[in-house]
């Protein structure tokens, strides 16, 4: 079980560094990595110009999985550590705000999916 944790912990790293390198290719700039608080985790803090993306990666073994494997619970967690992650950085407050997904799956490369949902 220990083996499978540290197998799936290490896959989700890569994918984490992978999502990073596509969006400075796009460029954004790298605001914050596993930025955590207690109410959630936000895996990826980007900005590029006015915009503020709050980024969740997700690596599953195909587009469709990783696609539906954020949940409603996941979304609102990650909506509550954005706040509190402006309310840390207030340069940051005026800027426009979206919830990013980056999908990555064996073999291709990741996927950005910019306004993946709204904040609810």
């Amino acid at each position: 079980m220990k083996a499978e944790r540290q197998r799936r912990e290490r896959i989700g790293r890569n994918a984490e560094r992978a999502a990073i390198w596509l969006l400075r290719l796009k460029g954004y700039r790298i605001l914050a990595r596993r930025f955590r608080t207690p109410s959630g985790e936000i895996d990826v803090v980007a900005r590029r110009g006015r915009l503020v993306a709050f980024v969740e990666v997700k690596a599953r073994g195909s587009e469709e999985e990783a696609l539906s494997a954020i949940t409603a619970r996941q979304r609102q967690r990650i909506q509550r550590a954005a706040l509190a992650f402006l309310q840390q950085h207030a340069e940051h407050r005026d800027c426009d705000l979206r919830f990013d997904l980056v999908t990555a799956t064996p073999g291709a490369l990741p996927h950005h999916h910019p306004d993946a949902w709204r904040e609810s």
